[in-house]
């Protein structure tokens, strides 16, 4: 009850912290009890906690005791797994080199501890409260759908892709791609003679962790902080709907032989929504023939566009893979902000 009443006479500051491919976005929203009451934000030109970050997030940190830093995990080894039996688990990550948590007793998100690790050391300055998957940010985003359809949902950065595919709310499949991560645009297009195993997780080539202190035991949550236990969630019921975005007219579009060889200058003419498409349509294809996962048709697609601006992908998948296409924007910055707020209550 003290604690209640002390904490009512503060504002609660949440800092949000979303990473691209060269630039941080700090989205600052303060909050009284009866609501918000101002929300400030501002854009940075690099990718790591600098000397101006600092000085436009502290005094928002020196504002109110009950402050919370929130960071949208950038980690490249990061996914989810359509389980939450640790026994598992091992079928498709590494769970020793893995932190990992339980989604609704449903299926599990996880990332490399190592890189974690990382994160936390490059916002020691300022600390970390919540570090939230992407994976987390597209199953609240679009919870009205994942309940009721079966389908691919996307989650659209301007540096990376998270793919997962749901059927009646259970998690099939999950995948989490970089853009420009393959050096060769043969990597890019569908390849059916690779073998599965060079499909799988591979953290040998990670960051040597030997040389991180980190806990292994999966019972603790010390390696995140405070970071999101979503199981903790009473209901997401007030997730407003959002908008779909409307059909365009279709422009006309000339048809791309993905199974042509193409040269890198060639590739370089196409824009970064084809390699999007290339990495998405190269992921459907490692669901669809590996048996490490239950296989549906996917037909139908929900995108989180959080670019404003996802209508040639859109077009590439209706066009080339014959997929029914749902748009929706997203403030990225604002979902971490709401499950900050769902977190703590």
């Amino acid at each position: 009850m003290i604690s209640k009443l002390f904490e009512s006479l503060y504002l609660k500051v949440f800092i949000n912290i979303v990473i691209s491919r060269s630039t941080t976005t700090v989205n600052i929203e303060i909050n009284s009890k009866s609501g918000n009451v101002d929300n400030v934000e501002d854009v940075f030109d690099t990718t790591k906690l600098n000397h101006k970050m600092k000085e436009f997030i502290h005094p928002y940190i020196e504002e109110s005791p009950f402050h919370y830093i929130s960071v949208l995990d950038t980690s490249e080894f990061q996914g989810a797994v359509p389980t939450c039996d640790t026994s598992k688990m091992s079928k498709y990550i590494d769970v020793k080199s893995s932190k990992y948590l339980c989604y609704h007793d449903n299926w599990a998100y996880y990332t490399l501890k190592s890189d974690l690790e990382l994160l936390k050391r490059e916002f020691s300055q300022v600390g970390i409260d919540f570090i939230f998957s992407p994976f987390t940010v597209l199953s609240r985003f679009f919870k009205d759908k994942i309940d009721t359809n079966n389908g691919m949902y996307i989650l659209i950065e301007d540096k990376y892709i998270s793919l997962a595919v749901f059927s009646n709310s259970q998690l099939l499949y999950a995948n989490h791609m970089q853009m420009n991560e393959l050096s060769d645009t043969e990597d890019l297009l569908l390849d059916e003679s690779s073998d599965d195993e060079d499909e799988e997780l591979d953290f040998d080539g990670s960051i040597d962790l030997d040389n991180i202190d980190v806990d292994v035991d999966m019972g603790e949550l010390d390696d995140f902080g405070d970071i999101e236990d979503l199981d903790s969630f009473e209901d997401m019921d007030d997730f407003s709907e959002m908008e779909d975005v409307v059909d365009e007219p279709k422009e006309t579009f000339k048809e791309v032989d993905t199974n042509s060889d193409l040269s890198m200058n060639e590739a370089e003419a196409f824009n970064e929504d084809y390699e999007r498409f290339l990495l998405i349509q190269n992921s459907v294809n490692q669901f669809y023939k590996d048996d490490k996962f239950e296989s549906i048709f996917v037909e139908q697609v929900y995108i989180a566009d959080g670019l404003d601006g996802s209508a040639d992908l859109k077009r590439y998948l209706e066009e080339e893979m014959f997929m029914s296409v749902i748009v929706r924007r997203i403030d990225l910055n604002g979902e971490v902000c709401d499950l900050a707020k769902a977190e703590l209550k």
